[in-house]
C-alpha cells in the first residue's frame, strides 16, 4: 500500500530490550514499599522509649503512605493513557479499513475517515462517522481514501430513473 501509515506509533513494541529498559527505569525512579517499610522499622527501633510513636501518628503515616502510593499509581496510569491517546491521535484525518461481521455471519470490510479518538474502559476507539471501532480491529491505515482509488463502475440508467451498477 503506497499511502499506508505504519501502526508502529499506535501499538507499542514489546521486545526484550524495551521491556528490560522499562523495568530498570521503574526500579530506580521511586521509593518502593520495601524501602518505606525498612525506614519505618528503623524509626520504630530507634525511637525514644520515653516518647514512643503514638498510635495516631503511626496510623497517619500509614495513611499518607497509602495516599502517596495511590497517587503515584494514578500518575503512571494517566501518563500511559496520555501516551497511548497521543500516539493514536496520529491517525485522525486518515482513512482506515476494518472488518465487521454482517447479519449473515460473513465478514464485510468497511472503510472511512477517522474523525476522533476516544477511550472507553481503557480501550481506544476511532470514531468514524457514527461508528466507534476499536483500534485493535483496524486492518489498514492510509493517507488517501481507498474508495477513491477504486475504478469507477459503469452505470446504466434504469427505466425507473435509478442507476444500476454493472459488475464485471
Amino acid at each position: 500500500m503506497a499511502g499506508g501509515v505504519s501502526t508502529r506509533n499506535v501499538w507499542p513494541s514489546y521486545d526484550k530490550t524495551n521491556v528490560q529498559a522499562a523495568a530498570a527505569k521503574k526500579n530506580t525512579d521511586t521509593l518502593g514499599k520495601d524501602q518505606f517499610l525498612s525506614i519505618l522499622v528503623t524509626q520504630l527501633r530507634n525511637q525514644d522509649p520515653m516518647q514512643p510513636l503514638q498510635d495516631k501518628e503511626f496510623i497517619a503515616q500509614m495513611a499518607q503512605f497509602t495516599s502517596v502510593e495511590q497517587l503515584m499509581n494514578m500518575s503512571t496510569e494517566l501518563s500511559l493513557m496520555r501516551q497511548n491517546i497521543g500516539s493514536a491521535s496520529s491517525i485522525i484525518g486518515k482513512y482506515v479499513e476494518w472488518n465487521e461481521y454482517d447479519g449473515s455471519g460473513g465478514i464485510t470490510t468497511l472503510n472511512g475517515k477517522v474523525d476522533s479518538i476516544l477511550s472507553k474502559d481503557g480501550v481506544l476507539y476511532a470514531r468514524i462517522g457514527a461508528k466507534e471501532v476499536a483500534l485493535d480491529y483496524l486492518v489498514s491505515i492510509s493517507e488517501n481514501d481507498p474508495a477513491a482509488a477504486e475504478p469507477e463502475e459503469e452505470t446504466e440508467e434504469a427505466q425507473d430513473g435509478t442507476e444500476e451498477v454493472e459488475t464485471p
